[in-house]
């Protein structure tokens, strides 16, 4: 089967297209991404992760034609920020 892996930036998007077996799991597809090597300074095991927009664990099953995305840590709090937005503007 094939899925897509994705991680985005503000600046930047990485995709992925694998193959995987039949039964293959979201954390398999992140291994098999070589996103690891890609972006070193971003702690993939920590990372959230979702299909399709949908938080899921690392042991979910795929199916074939499922994008996987790899969610940034939140560096800033979202409150914090639309009141440092609003004073700029």
């Amino acid at each position: 089967m094939n899925v897509e892996v994705v991680y985005a930036e503000r600046d930047r998007q990485l995709v992925r297209t694998v193959e995987l077996e039949a039964g293959a799991t979201i954390g398999d597809a992140v291994e098999a991404s070589g996103l690891a090597v890609a972006i070193p300074e971003v702690d993939l095991a920590s990372c959230k992760l979702g299909i399709f927009g949908k938080i899921a664990a690392r042991d979910a099953p795929l199916q074939d034609g499922d994008r996987v995305e790899v969610y940034r840590p939140i560096t800033t709090d979202p409150k914090t920020a639309v009141k440092a937005a609003s004073k700029r503007a």
